[in-house]
C-alpha cells in the first residue's frame, strides 16, 4: 500500500469516528429534549390548587317526634375525578347513634308538697325508660346547588343501622312503700295514684334491670350544607326513621306496646372535613 493510499484510509477512518461521534451527540441532544418535553407535559398534567377532601367527621342532635338522639358521622368523600372530590357528589358515612325513645303522650309534673317540704319531678304513667345504641352505615348524595362559600347544597342521605334497645324499669317514690316501686299488677294502684306519687326515684334506680332487645333502624331525609368553607360541615337534616325491635316495647301504662317507631325528625349537624 503506497503512502498516499495509507493518508486516504486514515482520514477516512478519522471521518467515520467524527461522524459517529456526532450521530451520537445528536441522540443524546435529542433523547435530553424528550425527556424535558416528557417531564413538563406531566407536570402540565398534574392537578393545581389544594390537595382534594377525601374524609369528613361530624357531630349531630336530632329532634325526633318521639324523643331525640345525638349521632357521629364517620365519612368518606367518593368521586371519579379529582376536580369532583370537592364538590362532594358522593359520601359514603359510618353512623354511631344513641337515642332515647319517649311516648308524645307522656307529660313531666311536679308532685305535692311531701312532709319534708321538698317537691320532686315525675312522668306520670310511665313505666320504662328505652334508650338505643345504633351503628349503620349510610350514602349522601348531592341533589341540587354547589357546595360554595355562601350557597346551599341539597343532599339526600339514607342510612341502614343495626340496633340494640336497652329497656329500664321507671321507679316512683310513693307514701304507701318506704321503697321505690316500679309499675306491676300488684303495685298498679299506688303506682297510678298522685295522691301517693312524691316523685322520680332517680335515673340510676333501676339500672341492674336493665333489658337488652335487638332491633333495625333505618332512615331517609334531606341534608342542607351551608358551610362557610369546603373544610367545615354545618348542615339542617330533616326527614324520617323506623325502627322494629324483636319483642313489644312499653314505655306508658294502660297503652299497647308496640314493636316498633316511626319518628319525624329535624337535626343539627357540624364538624370539619379534610
Amino acid at each position: 500500500m503506497t503512502f498516499i493510499s495509507k493518508v486516504i484510509l486514515s482520514g477516512m477512518v478519522c471521518m467515520g469516528i467524527i461522524a459517529t461521534s456526532s450521530a451520537q451527540s445528536a441522540f443524546s441532544v435529542r433523547l435530553d429534549s424528550l425527556r424535558k418535553t416528557s417531564s413538563y407535559t406531566q407536570n402540565r398534567r398534574k392537578p393545581r390548587g389544594p390537595k382534594p377532601i377525601k374524609k369528613e367527621v361530624s357531630f349531630g342532635y336530632r329532634l325526633h317526634t318521639n324523643g331525640w338522639s345525638i349521632y357521629t358521622d364517620i365519612g368518606k368523600v367518593k368521586s371519579r375525578s379529582y376536580r369532583m372530590s370537592d364538590k362532594f357528589y358522593r359520601v359514603n358515612f359510618w353512623q354511631i347513634e344513641l337515642s332515647e325513645k319517649k311516648d308524645p303522650k307522656q307529660e313531666k309534673l311536679t308532685a305535692d308538697q311531701n312532709t319534708s317540704g321538698n317537691t320532686s319531678n315525675y312522668c306520670y304513667g310511665k313505666i320504662n325508660n328505652f334508650y338505643a345504641v345504633k351503628l349503620g352505615y349510610g350514602v349522601r348524595k348531592l341533589i341540587a346547588g354547589k357546595p360554595d362559600p355562601g350557597a346551599v347544597s341539597i343532599h339526600w342521605a339514607g342510612v341502614l343501622s343495626g340496633s340494640l334497645g336497652m329497656l329500664k324499669p321507671y321507679y316512683l317514690n310513693v307514701y304507701s312503700d318506704p321503697n321505690a316501686i316500679k309499675y306491676s299488677d300488684a303495685t298498679q294502684g299506688n303506682f297510678l295514684d298522685q295522691r301517693l306519687i312524691l316523685g322520680s326515684a332517680g335515673f340510676g334506680t333501676g339500672l341492674s334491670e336493665l333489658k337488652m332487645i335487638p332491633g333495625g333502624h333505618i332512615k331517609s331525609m334531606l341534608h342542607f350544607d351551608f358551610a362557610a368553607n369546603r373544610k367545615s360541615v354545618m348542615a339542617i337534616e330533616t326527614g324520617f326513621s323506623f325502627d322494629y325491635y324483636a319483642e313489644p316495647i312499653a314505655i306508658m301504662a294502660n297503652q299497647k306496646a308496640e314493636p316498633y317507631f316511626f319518628d319525624i325528625f329535624v337535626a343539627f349537624q357540624f364538624g370539619k372535613r379534610w
